[in-house]
């Protein structure tokens, strides 16, 4: 039967001028150029690595939060429609654990990266660089990690140190370092 499949896959894909050797192509699409590739390619990693130009305060932060997080995260982060943000330090390790920016999150960074590539729903990558990092700082500020007066840049960023940060362990597989 198995056989009777595969053969029947083949004289479709043959036929439709589609190759079934993987290395031949398709047939649909075309390569990405590297402008392309690039605008896609703003992911940040813990370190603050491919962190852009910028700078934002917990004062413009408040502001954007109001007008494009609220809606979902609560006035103050608490939870709605979307997660809590807010909250949750000492949690972790009880049998009702709440996972929170300021309770979870090891690094400050992979937020900014997140808030930057997946917010706010259901725009995505729609708030400016500043916006992203004023954001930021809000939401570290409502959780006790950012004076009111604070400001974040590529410089900034990765020096705030999350509380959970040393409760992860690092893969140690080699391929991935």
């Amino acid at each position: 039967m198995r056989s009777l499949v595969i053969a029947g896959l083949t004289a479709i894909f043959a036929t439709s001028g589609v190759h079934s050797e993987s290395s031949d192509k398709l047939g649909i699409g075309r390569t990405a150029t590297e402008a392309e590739i690039a605008g896609w390619n703003i992911d940040v990693d813990r370190n603050g690595t491919n962190l852009p130009p910028g700078k934002g305060t917990v004062g413009l932060g408040r502001e954007v939060f109001d007008q494009q997080c609220a809606a979902c995260h609560g006035a103050k982060g608490e939870g709605g429609v979307g997660d809590k943000l807010v909250g949750g330090q000492g949690t972790l390790a009880t049998s009702k654990p709440v996972k929170t920016v300021g309770s979870y999150w090891p690094y400050a960074t992979t937020l900014f990266d997140y808030i930057r590539r997946a917010m706010p729903h259901p725009s995505p990558q729609s708030l400016s660089n500043e916006e992203v990092y004023a954001v930021t700082a809000y939401v570290l500020h409502l959780n006790g990690l950012l004076p009111e007066n604070a400001s974040l840049d590529s410089k900034t960023l990765p020096s705030v140190r999350m509380p959970n940060r040393d409760n992860f362990v690092g893969d140690p597989r080699p391929d991935l370092k």
